[in-house]
C-alpha cells in the first residue's frame, strides 16, 4: 500500500513534540507551508497511487486536505488516517481514533486485516462569490463565532481537547446569561436562512451550527440523537430561556417548548444562509459578506484504528 503522510509542524501536539518518530520505509512525507504547496502535494500523491492518506495534524489541517481531495484525488480519495496532533481533533474523537496514535500505528492498523473503516459525510461549505469551497464537519455563526475567539484564549492557558470544548462552552454560557438584552452575546447576528429549500426565514440569530459528526466532546448532544447526516441548530436571538434551555439542549433533550420559543433542530440535505456576518468551519473564523450554501458531501473512509 503506497502511503502519503501530510504533517503540520504548527500543530499543538507536533511543536510539543519535535521530529518524532522516524518515517517508516516507502512512505512520502510532505510539510506543505501554503495552500498552493498542499495542493501540489496531493496532486503528487494521487499522481504516485497512494491509496492510504495519514494527516498528522488538527481539524484545520483536515479541513484543509479534504477540501483539495475533489481537486487532486478526483471521485476515488484514498482511505484516510488521522494521527490527532491538534488542539481539540473532534473528528478524530468522533471517529475513536486514540489520542496518542503514531504514523505506526496507523500503518500497522491499515495492514491488518481488523483494520476498522468508517464512513463520515464531510459538510461543504460554499460561497456565492466563487471563494474555493471547504470541507468540514463543524459550521457555525453568531455565538459560535464568539465562542471560538473564547476557545483561543483557552488554549493559551494550557487547555486542550475537551476540556477546552467545556471551558468554551461554560464561558459562552456565562456571557449570556449575565449580559443584558442588549448583550453582545446576546443580541445575536441578522441572517436569511433557509433548510432544503423551504420558504426562507429572515430574523436575528444567537445560534446557527451545522455538523455531521456522530459524537461530540464530552458527550455534547446539540443536535439531539448521535446519527448520520447534517444536522443543524437554530436559536433566535435574543435567546429566550437560556439558563433553563441549555443545559437540557447540550444533553440532547427534546421539549414540548422549543420551537416556540426560538430553539430549532433537525436534519438537511443543504442549508442556505445569506449574511454579512464571519462564520467559523473547523475551528477557523471567515468571512461572511454573501450568500452561502452548506450541504452535504460525499462520504469519505477513515481507519479508526
Amino acid at each position: 500500500m503506497r502511503i502519503g503522510v501530510v504533517r503540520n509542524p504548527r500543530s499543538h501536539a507536533n511543536i510539543r513534540r519535535g521530529d518524532g518518530e522516524s518515517t517508516p520505509d516507502a512512505v512520502l512525507l510532505v510539510e506543505p507551508a501554503t495552500p498552493q504547496a498542499l495542493e501540489q502535494d496531493l496532486h503528487a500523491f494521487a499522481q504516485c497511487g497512494v491509496k492510504l492518506l495519514v494527516i498528522d495534524g488538527g481539524d484545520g489541517t483536515i479541513r484543509d486536505v479534504l477540501s483539495l481531495l475533489p481537486r487532486t484525488f478526483g471521485a476515488n480519495p484514498p482511505l484516510i488516517a488521522l494521527l490527532p496532533s491538534g488542539k481539540t481533533n473532534v473528528l478524530a474523537l468522533d471517529l475513536g481514533v486514540p489520542r496518542h496514535w503514531t504514523l505506526n500505528d496507523a500503518v500497522a492498523a491499515a495492514q491488518s486485516q481488523d483494520a476498522v473503516i468508517k464512513s463520515r459525510s464531510p459538510l461543504e461549505v460554499r460561497w456565492d462569490d466563487g471563494r474555493p469551497s471547504l470541507r468540514g464537519f463543524v459550521f457555525g455563526l453568531g455565538a459560535f463565532v464568539r465562542a471560538t475567539s473564547l476557545a483561543q484564549s483557552v488554549h493559551r492557558l494550557g487547555a486542550f481537547h475537551s476540556i477546552s470544548v467545556a471551558m468554551s462552552v461554560l464561558g459562552a454560557l456565562i456571557g449570556t446569561v449575565m449580559g443584558g438584552q442588549r448583550d453582545e452575546w446576546r443580541a445575536g447576528v441578522p441572517l436569511c436562512l433557509a433548510v432544503d429549500g423551504q420558504e426562507t426565514r429572515t430574523a436575528d440569530r444567537f445560534l446557527v451550527l451545522a455538523t455531521t459528526l456522530k459524537r461530540l466532546p464530552f458527550g455534547l448532544k446539540p443536535f439531539g440523537p448521535p446519527r448520520e447526516g447534517l444536522k443543524y441548530l437554530d436559536v433566535d436571538a435574543p435567546p429566550r430561556r437560556l439558563p433553563g434551555a441549555f443545559p437540557g439542549l447540550l444533553k440532547g433533550r427534546n421539549y414540548a417548548w422549543q420551537a416556540r420559543y426560538g430553539y430549532r433542530r433537525g436534519d438537511a440535505e443543504r442549508l442556505r444562509i445569506t449574511t454579512d456576518q464571519p462564520l467559523v468551519v473547523d475551528g477557523d473564523v471567515y468571512d461572511g459578506g454573501c450568500g452561502v450554501t452548506v450541504a452535504l458531501a460525499e462520504p469519505l473512509r477513515f481507519l479508526a484504528a
